[in-house]
């Protein structure tokens, strides 16, 4: 299921004058899946900007090498 099909399947319900969202849990998890993606796309759109300005040197966008993360990750 997709973000928007998450979105498009709440129903909603009217308690003490209230009007609530409700989404099965399958729904929620499309809907935290969608935004994490979302979130993970603004930032490759940010890295590759300052990857561009730049002048395409990882280095001096900011980038770290993969034998840093490496030796960060052990």
């Amino acid at each position: 299921m997709s973000g928007l099909e998450a979105l498009q399947s709440v129903q909603y319900v009217t308690a003490k004058g209230k009007r609530f969202a409700v989404v099965d849990a399958d729904s929620w998890e499309a809907m935290i899946e969608w935004l994490e993606d979302v979130e993970d796309h603004d930032v490759l759109k940010e890295s590759l900007a300052d990857l561009k300005q730049a002048g395409g040197d990882r280095a001096n966008a900011g980038w770290r090498s993969c034998d840093e993360v490496q030796t960060e990750l052990e």
